[in-house]
This record gives structure tokens, C-alpha cells and sequence, in this order.
């Protein structure tokens, strides 16, 4: 089994792991309990599980690690330090861990993951149906048969479905389109000029990615914040991580709704990481334009708020700033001075007469391509049980919901900022793996001094 001190090193010069010993569930099973989604959430889960000798299967639609394979782009690298992959047992223990894990490298760290502790996954089993009736087990209907478990365990994410505009049906047929979840790299689109739509961590690496390998980009700009790579000789991740802000729970701020559903701060990790400033992008010759608004044949309108959305940007990275001042100053930290961000480019004033940033002739500007980087939706329909909110969101408190035995994790900011990534979702699979736990050995009493079959421990709450 290869040494985890592999990670980190050139994708190239990686080793094939052992894969993990294939695992296949007799059809009509029964299982205490059933991890849907075998990405690092599910596999988080399935290591504390095994750790507390609670049985369990872990159903996989495709292959581990699928979505980083499949829904990254050649150069996708992570925006966090490798430092903060944290999954259970295996924390990173490369030689580079202030780098940024490029796509490659992500996989072969869950394939060894994986391999070290030969979780039951049944890969290329999808769930199609969850049902839950008023007593006995919940019954998962899959493309390898039925199942039933006491306890399940979502953790298929929150990224299902490509989310794309209905203005996208508006534009000229000769217009190749396709979702950032698509895109691979700058030589596989038709030549000429690419319009990219939306600003989140996504649409702002691949214009960098499409910028630097020469492609004419134009960029419809969002309201997603962002922050710079590093400050006063330090990363800012690392700041904010000395300064207690990834174990702030969701719970702790006010409008705790609506801080899942915000967008995430763009930077990059690429070439070792640095700012996206999408000003500089501009200065250098990317065309910046408001939110798109509209499209008539290839003429498209876009809102008159592009300065509106910089300077916002630019405020929460310069806020993050002083936030990292304060804590420097109270600690009395020996870190050095550093000037503050100035603009390098501004757009022309709101309102400006036939302003440049509110319209778009395709035809004219040469735009062969649109690359729609507008997130994803939520897909819950195979579950049958009523657990969602009227958003379609699900309904919790730190993974658990409403239905005794009905779990999920993996949700941004499911308890803390790293409930959806490397750096904290071990610590959400651990709360959970308790909770599980608690409520089966709770069913073992209670069936001992009732006479109640212990399959009903999903029935049976937990305090």
C-alpha cells in the first residue's frame, strides 16, 4: 500500500494505488446502515462507522472520486492549502502542505483513502428510490436491487444538476454552449472568443484559465465576494483558521439561512496560488460586463452594476484584511506590514450613455462560445420522505433530520464553514457516527425490554 507522503508530489510521478477491494450487496439485503454517495463525505462516514464496528454499505452511482474526475477542468487545482485535508485517518502528509492539490491529485488522495481502509462501496449502484414508512426499515430501491437499512446516511452533496439560465435557449444555434462543469480546457472550444457567465470560484478560474492561454474572454461579473491569497506573510486561510473563523458554527450568525446559500470567496491555488483580480483581468484586455439581464438573437444586455459588484468584491477582501489586522494586533504577532489593495482598473460610471459594460453583440465581438458558470441546483426526488424545507432544502440540525434514522453531510455549512470540504467534514462524519450509534444501541435496550425487533431503531428518537 503506497505511503500517504505520495500526495503532494507531481501528478506524473504518482504510483497507482491498490484500489479498494471491490464490494458487491446481495439484492434483498439488510444493512444497520446505508451511506448513499461514496465521495469524501460518504467515505468520511464509512471510516467512523467501521471505527465504532457498526455495519454499514456505502452505494456509489459511478467511482470514487467521480465528481473530481468528472467535473473538473485540466488545470481545476484546490483553493484551500493542502493542510487543511483532514479526512479521518488520513490527514495530508506531503511535502508541500501550504500547496493546493491539483484535480489528479485530489482523486489519488480519496483512491488512497480508500485503499487504506477498504470501505464497503458498491460502486456503479445508484439510488433511485428512498422510502420510509410508519414502522420497520427504510427501503432503498437501486439499479443492483432493493435494500433495506435502520439508518441512512445522504451524501450525494449538494451539486446535483447543472444550473443553466433559460435565457441560454435565446442564443443563436451556431453558439457552442456548455456548463462549467463541462469545460475542460482552452483547445477543445471552437476558435474565437468566449464569453463566460458568472463570477463564482469557478467562472473566475476558467476565464484565468481561457485568459492565459491567449483566448479573447468576456466575463459577465456576479456578486460573489472575494479574498486575497495571502496577507502580512501568511496565507489568509491560515489566519483565519488561527483566528477561530472555520470553527464558528451556522448556528452563530444571525441569518444562519442565509449564509448557506451565499456564494463562496474566488481566489486560486494555481501555480502555487495567487489573488483573482478580475480589475487586473480587465486592465490586461478581458472584456468585464454586468449581470446578464437579457438576450435578443446576439445581442445581449447586461446590468449597469459592474462597479457596483468590484468594489463589493474588493470590500469583503479588504474587510478579511482587517479582520487579520485586529487579530495580529491583539496578540501582539510579529508579522510584517503590508500596503492595502489599490485598484488597478476601473469601469465607467453607472449610467454612463452607451456604456460598454451593459451590452454585447456576439456576431461583432467574434464570441464562438458561452461557458455558463452559474452553479448547480439540488436534485432530491428519489427521496420519498419529508424531510425539506419549501426550497427543497433539506431540514436539520448538524446533519440530522426531522425522520429518527434519516441523516445527510456534505451540505455547505452543515454545522461550520468546512462541513462541505476536506478541512471539516471528518469532524461532521465523527458527530454523526455517534448519533448513529447512540440510536441503534438505544433500539437494543428498548427492543430488550419490550420485545421490539431492534430493526425499528430508525423509529426511535434520540435526546
Amino acid at each position: 500500500m503506497p505511503d500517504s507522503t505520495t500526495i503532494g508530489t507531481p501528478a506524473a510521478a504518482l504510483q497507482p494505488s491498490k484500489p479498494a477491494a471491490p464490494y458487491t450487496p446481495a439484492p434483498g439485503s439488510h444493512h444497520p446502515v446505508a451511506v448513499v454517495g461514496g465521495g469524501q463525505a460518504g467515505l468520511s462516514v464509512s471510516y467512523c462507522l467501521r471505527e465504532r464496528g457498526i455495519g454499514h454499505v456505502v452505494l456509489e452511482s459511478h467511482r470514487i472520486g467521480h465528481e473530481w474526475r468528472t467535473r473538473r477542468w485540466d488545470t481545476f487545482c484546490l483553493v484551500t492549502p493542502n493542510w487543511q485535508c483532514r479526512l479521518p485517518g488520513h490527514p495530508y502528509r506531503g511535502d508541500d502542505p501550504d500547496g493546493f492539490m491539483v484535480r489528479d491529485e485530489i482523486v489519488r488522495y480519496l483512491e488512497e483513502y480508500a485503499a487504506r481502509f477498504q470501505p464497503p462501496v458498491a460502486e456503479g449502484v445508484t439510488v433511485t428510490r428512498l422510502r420510509h414508512g410508519a414502522h420497520g426499515p427504510y427501503e432503498l430501491r437501486t439499479t443492483a436491487g432493493e435494500f433495506t437499512a435502520d439508518q441512512v446516511v445522504v451524501a450525494t452533496g449538494p451539486y446535483h444538476r447543472p444550473a443553466v439560465p433559460r435565457l441560454a435557449e435565446r442564443l443563436p444555434a451556431a453558439v457552442h454552449q456548455l456548463h462549467s462543469s463541462e469545460y475542460r480546457n482552452p483547445h477543445d472550444l471552437p476558435e474565437g472568443a468566449v464569453l463566460v457567465v458568472g463570477t463564482g470560484q469557478s467562472g473566475c478560474q476558467i476565464a484565468e484559465d481561457l485568459h492565459l492561454a491567449g483566448r479573447e474572454v468576456h466575463l459577465a461579473v456576479g456578486s460573489a465576494p472575494r479574498v486575497a491569497r495571502a496577507y502580512r506573510g501568511r496565507d489568509c486561510v491560515a489566519w483565519l483558521d488561527a483566528m477561530g473563523h472555520y470553527e464558528k458554527t451556522v448556528d452563530s450568525f444571525p441569518d444562519s439561512d442565509a449564509v448557506r446559500m451565499r456564494a463562496n470567496h474566488y481566489v486560486t491555488g494555481r501555480d502555487g496560488g495567487r489573488d483573482i483580480d478580475l480589475r487586473a483581468f480587465a486592465r490586461d484586455g478581458m472584456r468585464l460586463y454586468g449581470r446578464l439581464t437579457g438576450v435578443d438573437g446576439s445581442s445581449l444586455a447586461f446590468a449597469d452594476d459592474l462597479a457596483e459588484h468590484l468594489d463589493h468584491a474588493d470590500a469583503v477582501a479588504e474587510s478579511i484584511k482587517d479582520s487579520i489586522d485586529a487579530h495580529i494586533d491583539a496578540f501582539g504577532i510579529d508579522a510584517p506590514t503590508e500596503p492595502r489593495y489599490t485598484p488597478v482598473w476601473q469601469p465607467a460610471p453607472p449610467g454612463t450613455p452607451a456604456s460598454p459594460h451593459t451590452a454585447l453583440d456576439l456576431g461583432s465581438a467574434g464570441i464562438s462560445t458561452v461557458v455558463w458558470a452559474t452553479g448547480f441546483t439540488r436534485d432530491h426526488r428519489w427521496i420519498e420522505v419529508p424531510v425539506f424545507d419549501g426550497r427543497g432544502y433539506p431540514m436539520h440540525r448538524r446533519g440530522i433530520t426531522s425522520r429518527p434514522g434519516l441523516y445527510f453531510i456534505g451540505l455547505p455549512w452543515q454545522h461550520t464553514w468546512g462541513s462541505g470540504r476536506f478541512e471539516a467534514v471528518g469532524r461532521d462524519a465523527a458527530f454523526l457516527a455517534g448519533h448513529i450509534d447512540a440510536s441503534r444501541r438505544v433500539a437494543d435496550v428498548c427492543g430488550a425490554l419490550t420485545g421490539a425487533p431492534t430493526a425499528l431503531s430508525a423509529a426511535l428518537p434520540v435526546g
